[in-house]
């Protein structure tokens, strides 16, 4: 999993409120069972006029050119609502979003998105508007996020803290997923494989002198 450390990244904004999984990933692209190129479907039935994907929508913000390379997302209430699906993140992610911003999360949503490299931020509804102003007034606007410091720095001179866990940050700044935590303790998983094995053929050598 990448480390997310700092980021200064162009910032798209998309003003909708409970946004499900199903609206950021539709079911039908569901069928491949690794976690890469799921981007292309991000928004899908938003984002194309079309089925195959091959129209895109005029009318769809993220579709605009000063929107294009967007590593931050600012939306509202209550996104990645609806099913468990671990595949939205992952379109986000692979799309090219590091880091989203947005008043209130689903929980499973919001906990699937730490364990992908991706920062979810809570604001305050009052905060995000003050984004979103910000970035609707300045074409290729981008938004600083300092992990360590806790920080969004924003260019009209405001900056906005925000809480998370800090066993979930630790995660992040060090680049951790379940698996990485896992190999942590690879030399003790090891150190008690070879005693188990070796407990075990002595307990097979006694049986068998019974």
């Amino acid at each position: 999993m990448k480390s997310f450390t700092t980021l200064n990244g162009l910032t798209a904004i998309l003003d909708k409120a409970n946004i499900d999984t199903d609206q950021i990933i539709p079911k039908q692209f569901l069928r491949k069972i690794e976690r890469s190129g799921f981007g292309v479907h991000l928004f899908h039935d938003w984002r194309f006029t079309d089925d195959a994907g091959t129209k895109l929508n005029p009318d769809f913000i993220l579709n605009q050119e000063r929107y294009k390379g967007a590593s931050v997302l600012v939306t509202r209430e209550n996104f990645g609502c609806g099913s468990s699906r671990e595949h939205a993140p992952w379109a986000l992610e692979d799309y090219g979003f590091r880091s989203i911003i947005s008043p209130s999360y689903a929980d499973i949503f919001y906990n699937n998105c730490f364990k992908n490299g991706m920062l979810p931020i809570v604001l305050s509804p009052k905060e995000v508007d003050e984004i979103f102003e910000y970035i609707e007034k300045n074409p290729g606007a981008k938004l600083e996020i300092d992990l360590e410091k806790q920080i969004v720095k924003s260019g009209n001179g405001k900056n906005y803290s925000f809480e998370v866990d800090s066993f979930r940050k630790e995660c992040l700044l060090k680049g951790l997923d379940d698996i990485g935590l896992t190999l942590i303790h690879e030399s003790k998983i090891t150190s008690f494989e070879k005693k188990r094995r070796s407990e075990f053929r002595k307990c097979l050598k006694e049986q068998k002198n019974v």
